[in-house]
């Protein structure tokens, strides 16, 4: 991708981000999860906005998982396990500006599969 492309596609997911999280924030009882994706590995948190730390967190490096629709899902299934230890079963899900669709949506769909609500 040429330059000018690729510094406009950046700033318009940090724009799109910026909106989400004026309306999204997380708390111990109800955290916000936040999902990054890069072209290797995709990283989740579930952090409590009110106190500024991480409850929990997840790495696609960590698990041995691909970037792709079905390592998506099988991260969301090994969060999903690790947010029933910690006790939470509800959470605000922060796409962090990317689009809902592909590797975040079969993140998503696997987090309600294993009965996390958001």
């Amino acid at each position: 991708m040429k330059a000018k492309v690729l510094k406009s596609k950046i700033a318009n997911r940090l724009k799109r981000k910026r909106r989400i999280r004026a309306k999204i924030s997380g708390c111990a009882s109800l955290p916000r999860v936040s999902v990054f994706r890069s072209n290797r590995y995709l990283s989740v948190q579930a952090i409590n906005d009110a106190t500024a730390t991480t409850l929990t967190s997840l790495s696609s490096k960590v698990t041995g998982h691909k970037a792709n629709k079905e390592g998506g899902a099988a991260l969301g299934a090994a969060f999903a396990a690790k947010l029933k230890e910690a006790g939470i079963s509800e959470i605000v899900f922060d796409r962090n500006g990317y689009q809902y669709h592909g590797v975040i949506a079969a993140f998503g769909d696997a987090l309600r599969a294993n009965e996390i609500k958001f």
